[in-house]
């Protein structure tokens, strides 16, 4: 048996079999000219990829049931590919610039493939754009083929795996979380790494910082995750396995256990009441929310419903996330919830929340996590967040929306968004749309800018949300993704925590709501010096929140507040 030893990410046990991810390739196309007598040879590979792509997705659509639902949208896919594939229109003109200009192959499919969905993207309808990115997604198919490049489809892992890889991207663990995983072992990452936050959601055990684990362990071998321990246990004698099926079986009883607190409310030993909140990436969360008793929405991210949407690979066409797709998955959540809160944040992408879209192009930057990312990409885009208010507005009427702006460090920013949040109303009105007028606007408190004009955001806010994650990694300048500076990442620095005491005692003096959406709500120990500070709002993955109850019925909140007084050095 070998153990190795890592950084802990999320706690549970899990045994299961090993399944190596390897590393993602990149599709490079050459671009050259060749010589009329090579026309035929590269012609010819053409068509072999055409026929094998072809017969690939037949294959795929023979193991797909013809009369289920949950079927049909894949099958429509994958006819589509296959009839796009057997085009003889488009096929000549490929052909015709083929023999014309002399390119290489490569290089022709992929320009002809591109021109085509620009055009029929430009064609400003809703289906025509759909069918572009479809001819980019099965022409890539077709290249990958011609290159040799065979992209890892993350669909292929097993039920039962435990996870081996250097890294997983956002949209790879939404991906994971339809599997049931044993666990999660990765080289890369923070404890606050967004992977790590989807893992916790989905109450996959997890370890982090295990270097090279992934050139250290095989596919097929027997695998025990220690997400308490921070160990990795590869090929474990019986009398181990025996061991941790206990410790498993143990977890599963203490869940059940903590299930009494499940209608009780949140509150200490001497009555002080709390609300707990869910934190949430995608519309079906809201469902396992609800379920685990959450007051509400305390954060929904809507960042991963474009990663989720976005494709399997690398390789995968750039895709538009639409007004339509947007206002039904806001209108689910809202639905799920009925009368209860639920706070979604408009877009917070870039920095290391990279999406695959045609409405934000990607592009390089040397600090993408001080660059253009989050409510200043939004509004370097404002057609992506006018969008993406529209339909949160439109869907205001099937629940109770509060809408949430991320990195905000100026009264400017929050005003920028206000405007545009009164052309959405006027468009709506003109177009004799219904929405709520009165949607409570607020903002995430995540840089040290935000909280030190605290005093100046509550005279344009209805609400505030401390993003711990972010305050945390922007004050102390650490990247918490980086596993080189990861030790520095710490949410008790003084720094840190006078920031939060800061923003809420502003809040309190000016009656704005608080709550902590960050990671800090969730842990046991930030819960008692969060508690302590005065915060009564506090939302977390949706499966800590009975356990967050059994740890508040055992404090008061004089107790509480002589912890927090011991981190804040004597703050009074």
């Amino acid at each position: 048996m070998e153990v190795f030893l890592g950084v802990p990410a999320v706690d549970g046990s899990g045994i299961g079999t090993a399944f190596v991810i390897p590393e993602p390739v990149k599709r490079a196309i050459p671009q050259h000219r060749i010589k009329i007598d090579e026309l035929n040879e590269g012609w010819e590979r053409f068509e072999i990829a055409v026929q094998t792509v072809t017969l690939q997705l037949s294959e795929h659509l023979d193991t797909l049931s013809k009369t289920s639902n949950k079927d049909k949208a894949q099958r429509e896919v994958f006819e589509t590919y296959i009839l796009m594939l057997g085009d003889p229109v488009f096929n000549k003109e490929v052909k015709d610039f083929y023999e014309k200009e002399l390119f290489n192959i490569e290089y022709t499919v992929q320009f002809k493939s591109e021109q085509y969905a620009a055009k029929l993207r430009q064609a400003g309808n809703y289906y025509l754009s759909e069918r572009a990115q479809d001819i980019t997604d099965v022409f890539g198919r077709v290249l990958d083929e011609m290159l040799d490049i065979h992209p890892f489809d993350i669909n292929q892992v097993p039920d039962g795996s435990v996870i081996i890889a250097k890294s997983l991207s956002s949209a790879d663990t939404i991906i994971l979380s339809k599997r049931k995983l044993a666990g999660l072992a990765l080289s890369e990452g923070g404890v606050s790494s967004h992977v790590v936050i989807l893992a916790r959601n989905y109450g996959i055990p997890t370890i982090v910082g295990l270097e090279d684990i992934s050139k250290k362990v095989h596919n097929g071998e027997t695998v025990i995750v220690d997400g308490n321990e921070a160990e990795i246990l590869v090929n474990p004698d019986k009398s181990t396995i025996d061991e941790y099926k206990q410790k498993i079986r143990n977890e599963y009883l203490h869940k059940l256990e903590l299930r009494r607190f499940l209608d009780k409310p949140a509150q200490t030993k001497d009555g002080t009441k709390f609300h707990l909140y869910a934190n949430i990436g995608t519309p079906e969360e809201a469902e396992l929310a609800k379920a685990e008793g959450a007051d509400g929405i305390g954060l929904f991210r809507t960042e991963f419903l474009y990663m989720a949407q976005g494709g399997v690979s690398l390789n995968a066409a750039a895709r538009s996330f639409s007004e339509e797709s947007q206002f039904e998955a806001y209108k689910h959540v809202l639905l799920t919830m009925e009368d209860k809160p639920v706070t979604i944040r408009t877009l917070d992408a870039g920095g290391d929340k990279l999406i695959n879209s045609v409405d934000l192009p990607l592009f390089e930057e040397k600090n993408p996590l001080m660059g253009l990312r989050a409510v200043r990409l939004s509004l370097s885009h404002p057609q992506v967040l006018k969008t993406q208010l529209r339909a949160l507005y439109r869907a205001s009427v099937y629940g109770n929306l509060r809408i949430m702006f991320p990195l905000i460090t100026s009264v400017s920013q929050v005003e920028q968004c206000l405007n545009l949040i009164q052309v959405v109303k006027k468009e709506l009105q003109s177009e004799k749309i219904d929405f709520k007028d009165d949607v409570p606007i607020g903002i995430m408190i995540e840089t040290a800018a935000a909280a030190i004009i605290s005093d100046c955001l509550v005279n344009i806010s209805d609400f505030f949300s401390l993003g711990t994650n972010d305050l945390t990694q922007y004050t102390l300048a650490v990247d918490r993704e980086n596993p080189h500076v990861s030790n520095l990442y710490n949410e008790f620095s003084l720094a840190v925590l006078r920031l939060i005491y800061r923003t809420c005692n502003v809040a309190q003096q000016n009656n704005i709501p608080l709550s902590v959406c960050g990671e800090m709500a969730g842990r046991s120990d930030s819960i008692m010096v969060l508690g302590g500070m005065g915060i009564r709002d506090l939302s977390m993955s949706p499966k800590l929140i009975s356990s967050t109850k059994e740890l508040l019925s055992r404090f008061t909140i004089q107790e509480l507040e002589a912890i927090s007084a011991k981190h804040l050095n004597k703050i009074e």
